[in-house]
């Protein structure tokens, strides 16, 4: 086993799970078009403005990464704890950054089906990578990082 205070043992690539949901809900619609995600004139609108909040909070954590000299990488160690930027509000910025760009993707594709995966897709991160990104975290930076856990919700 490898020792978490080296790197994180992420199980899943993160985006990964979102692809494979919007493929498969994208298929699924082409199959059965039964869950159709239209609210009119404001569906295109509201998909596009959920991917621009999605890719403005990615490079907004990119950019905070790249400052603090750490990598965004999931499966190499974290050189430094960022707790400032996107990282005030949420210890998971860029899986939230991913979360609005899946919800706008589904809205561009007019189609529900993807959003049935969300269940699925929360456990894989949470499971799959969350609680291995987390336990390195520990190893790494020990209390500090238990203070930053009291301080920001994983989430929002």
């Amino acid at each position: 086993m490898t020792d978490p205070a080296h790197r994180p043992r992420t199980l899943i690539l993160p985006p990964a799970p979102y692809a494979a949901a919007l493929f498969g809900g994208w298929w699924l619609d082409r199959q059965v078009h039964a869950l159709p995600l239209d609210w009119g004139v404001m569906t295109r609108p509201l998909g596009w403005l959920l991917v621009g909040i999605g890719l403005g909070l990615f490079v907004w954590t990119l950019a905070t990464f790249w400052r603090h000299r750490t990598t965004v990488n999931p499966y190499k160690a974290a050189s430094s704890l960022c707790t400032g930027g996107p990282f005030r509000f949420s210890r998971n910025p860029i899986y939230l950054g991913d979360w609005f760009i899946f919800a706008g993707v589904s809205l561009l594709l007019a189609t529900a089906w993807p959003l049935l995966f969300a269940p699925l897709i929360w456990a894989m991160l949470r499971y799959g990578v969350i609680r291995h990104e987390e336990a390195h975290l520990h190893a790494r930076f020990g209390g500090a990082y238990r203070d930053y856990q009291t301080r920001v919700r994983r989430w929002l």
